[in-house]
């Protein structure tokens, strides 16, 4: 029982853990786990290669057509492999704008549902590569603009581990060539910057610590194209005039249409003392968005201190002033004594 229970676990444990593939977002050379890559063929005929010349599938089709192409599947280990391939939508993860794809038991609207690939399931030997044809029929009324996805080749092998409690936890591992689809029709990129804010920490007395400032905002794509954007950011004070200028800061996020990400930006030495106003704005494929913010910076621990003693000075003031009205003993205050002639 206790072993059916442990497999049970680690079935459902492997499904779990399958539930999205995320792929760095900056460029590589090929999709690669160091076990196996997932590439274009190369360009060269009859080339035996098992690393590309093409990094992605770039392709351009109009709606109702269908294109063609190869992926290859190179096995880099010392034993056979088995994969199923199927083709996925791309989405940005939330928090850090990665790109990442559906998994094979989550619904595919698009370039995912598109792809049709020549085998669903396939053998590589060790240290060879297999190349897998597949078409990709974009539908009559597909939206212009780009749609982003992979060929994804997933182990059907369960990697397994155990955890405190004898509990097996099962692992499968999946590798994804990407595709960068645009269907033709007019482009429009557009973006928008949502939901900025600022979070401070400053010294209770200016200049006896560092400031530090954090500006959270989230960034969404309103487009059809995928957007490469850059940072700028510009921030002024009532006393210190500009207190932040920043030249374009790659943010290192291809944003795909219909997608947002949650985004910060570090702060290192905001102002203490002053009333600041905040301009985040930016730039990338012909788009542009800006938004702004504003902050009081004041030490309130100061202030506090400067008006409690103000209020104590000013007791003090009003206490002496009463007690120097006050009548002093032997001043000849009391009753008066009437003086007269005796009889």
């Amino acid at each position: 029982m206790h072993r059916a229970l442990t497999y049970l676990r680690l079935l459902l444990a492997s499904l779990l853990a399958v539930g999205g593939l995320a792929l760095g977002a900056g460029p590589a050379a090929a999709a690669d786990n160091g076990t196996w890559s997932v590439f274009p063929v190369p360009s060269a005929p009859n080339s035996k290669a098992v690393t590309p010349d093409r990094q992605y599938f770039y392709l351009e089709a109009a709606p109702g057509a269908t294109v063609h192409d190869k992926v290859s599947v190179a096995n880099l280990s010392d034993r056979p492999m088995t994969f199923q391939l199927y083709g996925a939508d791309a989405y940005n993860t939330p928090r850090d704008g990665g790109f990442a794809l559906r998994a094979a038991d989550q619904k595919q609207t698009g370039v995912g549902a598109w792809t049709h690939l020549g085998r669903s399931t396939l053998t590589v030997a060790p240290h060879t590569r297999t190349d897998v044809p597949f078409t990709i029929t974009v539908p009559a009324g597909a939206e212009p603009g780009d749609h982003p996805g992979a060929v994804v080749a997933l182990d059907t092998a369960v990697e397994a581990t155990s955890t405190s409690g004898h509990v097996a936890v099962g692992i499968k591992r999946a590798v994804g060539a990407r595709i960068y689809l645009r269907v033709s029709g007019p482009a429009v990129p557009a973006v928008s910057i949502r939901d900025l804010r600022i979070d401070r920490s400053s010294p209770l007395v200016p200049g006896l610590g560092a400031s530090r400032a954090t500006i959270h905002y989230t960034l969404v794509n309103r487009g059809n194209v995928t957007i490469h954007p850059k940072l700028v950011l510009s921030a002024k004070g009532w006393i210190g005039g500009t207190v932040l200028s920043t030249g374009p800061t790659d943010l290192g996020v291809d944003l795909l249409p219909g997608q947002q990400v949650q985004l910060s930006a570090a702060w290192p030495h905001p102002p203490q003392f002053d009333h600041v106003s905040l301009t985040v704005s930016v730039s990338g494929s012909d788009a542009s968005a800006g938004a702004g913010a504003g902050f009081l910076a004041v030490p309130w621990f100061l202030v506090g201190l400067v008006v409690l003693l103000l209020v104590a000075a000013l007791l003090l003031a009003r206490w002496l002033r009463g007690r120097r009205r006050r009548p002093q003993p032997g001043s000849g205050g009391g009753k008066p004594v009437r003086v007269g002639a005796a009889a």
